[in-house]
């Protein structure tokens, strides 16, 4: 990679100080590798988007920019990199600061800091730089280590795909069998006593239990735990079913078997319109056919262009339809019930990965 002069794989760091510990995910800017920036982004709580001062915003920062704000990352940072190779120039800083500036808003990225530095001898990295006196702002370790992370997870709107049904002997040793449907908290807040529906059924009944991986009995559960949930009524809830609250003023999620979304493309295959392919959402699979291409992103200049396809490595918009219906939210609400991917039945290969619009 170093003789090549570019990263391939993402590849993962970890270093704590006294204030936070901190995964790194350095993924590669080669568009050819767009895919590896998407596998990055989608988990992180903050982006650094990394530009040489020489050169100011090139299309790669705008890909970038472009790929954090559709994965929804909250945070993003500016870091100005070899200022000592612009004679650590507050013009040049400002100028490149405002070029993104013009980005970001068009991409409708939340908030950015724009940081300058010189990583030949760590100015701006943890110490303040002796040679940007005029620059005032935190430190890039400073600002990471202060910054407040406001957590992506849903907490209003109760979210429970069931991944696995468990038997359990009836309490007090009596004959009965307890069943409890085992998954992982994708949204909101489940407590004993519960209205709930089961979707896509749409089943009504009550939450009696909380248990947690070791049995204990739990008050609540939220995202993102692990929990077993006991219901009132001997109903038929399976994988792939998910578990939403009753209230009449909760946002309850669709169920549909159209859907609109954002993928990006990781297969050597295109994507075109008839084309099949198994649909994986939360803990549900479904069979997927491409009924319409929308359009594609140029990362260039950021403009959606009309498309008959989408290649390898290019993000688009496409409509979808599938076998059985899914339980779905928007991606900009819950980041867990807005995704899926799609996989190529030939080969298992995991073709791309989609973000819902509606």
């Amino acid at each position: 990679e170093r003789e090549q002069g570019i990263t391939i794989d993402v590849a993962y760091r970890y270093f704590a100080t006294p204030r936070r510990t901190f995964i790194l995910a350095d993924t590669p800017g080669h568009v050819q590798y767009t895919r590896n920036m998407v596998t990055g982004a989608s988990t992180a709580d903050l982006a650094v988007v990394l530009v040489d001062a020489r050169k100011g915003v090139i299309e790669q920062s705008r890909r970038h920019a472009s790929i954090a704000a559709l994965l929804g990352t909250p945070h993003v940072v500016l870091a100005i990199n070899k200022m000592d190779l612009v004679d650590w120039s507050e013009a040049v800083f400002d100028a490149i600061a405002l070029d993104f500036a013009e980005t970001a808003s068009r991409l409708g990225l939340p908030e950015f800091t724009a940081i300058p530095l010189s990583a030949l001898k760590g100015d701006n990295v943890v110490d303040r730089s002796e040679s940007m006196p005029w620059y005032e702002g935190r430190t890039l370790l400073d600002h990471l280590e202060t910054l407040e992370v406001a957590s992506s997870h849903d907490y209003e709107h109760l979210r429970f795909p069931v991944q696995y049904v468990i038997l359990a002997s009836g309490e007090g040793g009596g004959h009965h069998d307890e069943r409890r449907y085992a998954g992982q908290v994708a949204g909101g807040v489940v407590r004993p006593g519960d209205e709930v529906i089961v979707l896509p059924g749409g089943q009504r009944t009550e939450v009696t239990a909380v248990h947690a991986a070791d049995d204990a009995w739990l008050d609540q559960a939220f995202p993102p735990q692990s929990v077993s949930l006991a219901l009132a009524d001997d109903i038929d809830v399976g994988r792939g079913d998910m578990v939403v609250s009753a209230d009449p003023a909760a946002v309850a999620p669709v169920v549909t078997q159209e859907l609109t979304a954002t993928i990006c493309w990781m297969h050597e295959r295109p994507l075109a319109v008839g084309s099949r392919y198994a649909l994986k959402h939360t803990t549900r699979s479904a069979r997927a056919v491409v009924t319409e291409v929308l359009d594609r992103l140029d990362l260039d200049d950021l403009e959606r262009l009309p498309a008959d396809g989408i290649n390898l490595n290019e993000i688009g918009q496409i409509a979808l339809r599938t076998t059985v219906p899914v339980v779905v939210d928007p991606y900009a609400r819950n980041k867990v019930t807005g995704r899926f991917i799609l996989v190529d039945e030939a080969t298992n290969a995991t073709a791309g990965a989609g973000m819902i619009l509606e």
